[in-house]
């Protein structure tokens, strides 16, 4: 029955979208207070469950895409974009552009979280989109595609590195299986996959498009570039130094504060402001103008990441999650089958990858106590099926089809397929690996 009730939801949700044209946000109300009646939630809980997902998702996110846009539409605007994008069409050209798009999105993917990177690279994506004239969607897959993987299997990032701890399992060996792994599913599923996505038709949100500015009235290729990729930097720093110097006491809490991509997209944003904006000419009006309007631009992206936070609050506050782990948990298969079973299920239900691996780790663990299975491959088999399928239920399904502005349909063509290629390909990674060294 609860099965019944999670696919009725989806399919209300869809309909009321696509079919009845309800504006996203609200269809996600409907949706969301209507299945938590359903799933048997106090009718004096439900609400509260909304408004928590509601605050949850855009706790989180709120900053950091409203910032990004502010830092993505000055990157536009002064032409840093413009200036990136030349660079590094001489330097790969549009044979190996895919992956030169490929590796970037690693590189990035590897110090930030999912979200971060995403709106980090998305004036990247798009700039290479109006320069270049090829397809958005052909374009930003092999870049996004290598953020989802290292978001689901490599640490520091917060799924993997809590099943780490969970599991009792190696950081470092967990980080090296899973960069094995992770560089055969980020081919496939990026420029491989990318090839079958040349038709999709995209217009990209025109606050990143940027102006053909003339090559001579163009900031400099080292200034674009530093300025362009500084939270990037920033956040590899304070990701390093503890590695390299002890860190206790003070120092320790400031790296801390100075790690958080919200101060880090602050200060990002103030220095860019500077290097980008008045040092090239602009007055400071002008920017605070086009910061105004990157916040416009990306207001109704922030609703629809709200309303699927509150849907995904729902489903977990029901007890969803461990009802489907129940289910699956008496399955007599090879247990990082299990594991990535499990994970997926509750991914493709609830939409959170990591509530998905959390959730599937606590199931998991009794199994994982009764047989011999490495805790470095069960990280990264859990990891992978937590990124299976995204569809309507997930905040990431909704970032990529709003910001790349395409269809229901071309989303679940694109990014769903591209989430679960990474799932499978993720899986048969560790199967392999498991021969090996199981």
């Amino acid at each position: 029955m609860t099965i019944a009730i999670i696919l009725l939801s989806i399919l209300l949700l869809v309909l009321l979208i696509t079919w009845a044209r309800f504006n996203p946000f609200l269809a996600f109300l409907i949706v969301s207070i209507g299945a938590g009646l359903l799933l048997g939630i106090p009718v004096t809980d439900i609400t509260k469950s909304v408004k928590k997902g509601i605050g949850d998702m855009l706790g989180e996110l709120v900053i950091i895409i409203c910032v990004g846009a502010m830092l993505g539409k000055l990157v536009a605007e002064s032409g840093a974009a413009q200036k990136i994008s030349n660079v590094m069409m001489k330097a790969f050209g549009k044979k190996y552009f895919l992956w030169a798009m490929m590796v970037t999105g690693f590189i990035v993917g590897i110090p930030l979280f999912y979200n971060v990177g995403f709106v980090l690279l998305i004036p990247l994506i798009f700039s290479v989109v109006y320069q270049t004239k090829l397809p958005a969607v052909y374009v930003g897959l092999p870049m996004l595609s290598a953020l989802s993987v290292t978001h689901g299997f490599l640490p520091p990032h917060p799924s993997p590195t809590a099943l780490v701890a969970q599991f009792h399992a190696n950081l470092g060996l967990t980080l090296v299986y899973g960069l094995i792994v992770a560089i055969p599913a980020i081919i496939i599923a990026g420029p491989v996959f990318a090839q079958t996505l040349k038709k999709i038709d995209s217009k990209p949100l025109q606050t990143f498009q940027p102006k053909n500015i003339p090559e001579e009235k163009l900031p400099g290729s080292f200034n674009s570039l530093i300025s362009s990729l500084l939270p990037v930097i920033l956040l590899i720093i304070t990701t390093i130094v503890p590695f390299l110097v002890e860190t206790k006491g003070t120092l320790h809490n400031i790296i801390v504060f100075f790690a958080d991509p919200v101060i880090v997209m602050l200060i990002s944003l103030l220095v860019i402001t500077y290097t980008l904006g008045i040092a090239n000419g602009f007055s400071l009006k002008n920017i605070m103008n086009y910061y105004g309007d990157a916040v416009k631009d990306v207001a109704l992206i922030l609703l629809i990441v709200a309303g699927a936070g509150a849907l995904k609050q729902v489903f977990i506050d029901s007890g969803v999650s461990t009802e489907i782990g129940n289910l699956l948990q008496g399955l007599s298969i090879n247990p990082l089958i299990l594991g990535w079973l499990i994970a997926a299920i509750i991914r493709v239900c609830l939409g959170s990858a990591t509530v998905a691996g959390l959730t599937a780790a606590s199931i998991i663990l009794p199994v994982m106590a009764q047989s011999k299975v490495d805790p470095n491959l069960m990280v990264l088999s859990i990891g992978g099926g937590s990124l299976m399928f995204s569809h309507v239920n997930d905040s990431g399904f909704w970032m990529f089809k709003e910001y790349f502005n395409i269809s229901i349909k071309d989303t679940i063509r694109s990014w769903s397929l591209m989430e679960s290629i990474i799932a499978i390909v993720g899986l048969a990674g560790v199967l392999i690996l498991n021969i090996f060294i199981g």
